[in-house]
């Protein structure tokens, strides 16, 4: 795990293979994947700890991401397999904590496990306290 944005959150895992544009697949007042064409579609984010490949998309993207978490409707923190300037600058302006993920370490996730991340610390732990990822 790399840190990109620092900070601690627990939260349920959603999982996504695909990537995402914040700007134009979530609805900024709900957190919700609006895209029918995305494997999240209908699924809410906020409260989770979102897992994904990369954001695409431009820059406002990362307005949106702020617009997300000033609405109550954001991820607690996110993991993604490639870092993007739309993604980094979004949780850093949000303060969400933000962590660049290897493909094994991405593997060991799946959607509806409950997991403390901890970005400053480099951990990734199930509630039962069994770490994921160090």
């Amino acid at each position: 795990m790399r840190r990109l944005v620092g900070g601690r959150a627990t939260g349920e895992v959603l999982v996504s293979k695909q990537p995402i544009n914040f700007l134009g697949m979530v609805e900024p007042n709900t957190g919700i994947v609006r895209d029918a064409s995305h494997d999240l579609f209908g699924r809410m984010v906020g409260g989770t700890v979102l897992a994904f490949p990369h954001g695409i998309g431009s820059s406002v993207g990362a307005y949106t991401i702020h617009s997300i978490k000033h609405n109550g409707a954001a991820p607690v923190a996110m993991l993604c397999g490639r870092p993007d300037l739309t993604v980094a600058s979004g949780c850093a302006l949000a303060n969400i904590p933000l962590a660049v993920l290897d493909d094994g370490e991405m593997a060991s996730l799946s959607s509806g496990i409950v997991v403390t991340v901890d970005t400053d610390a480099g951990t990734i732990r199930r509630d039962t306290g069994c770490e994921l990822v160090s």
